[in-house]
């Protein structure tokens, strides 16, 4: 995976796909579009090189729960001040 490639943002919307998020919800926790969050989860597929939304969700779950991050990003998601992943 080249997660390193990620924009911050990208960074943002990977996490909260990997807690299993819809593109509606990230939209609405990052405050941009759903045409937008769906462009960036087109470019992280390609970046991580995945062809599906299960792919993404399962490369991003084994992604945070093997650096250990998922975690504490998560819950500054919810409270609406997520941090991207450095």
């Amino acid at each position: 995976m080249r997660q390193d490639e990620l924009t911050p943002r990208e960074s943002e919307v990977f996490g909260l796909v990997a807690q299993g998020r819809t593109s509606k919800q990230i939209a609405d926790t990052l405050a941009i579009s759903v045409h937008t969050v769906n462009n960036h989860r087109k470019r992280i597929c390609r970046k991580v090189g995945v062809h599906s939304t299960a792919e993404l969700v399962a490369s991003a779950a084994r992604h945070f729960l093997s650096v250990g991050t998922l975690a504490p990003e998560l819950a500054g998601a919810q409270a609406g001040a997520f941090q991207p992943i450095a």
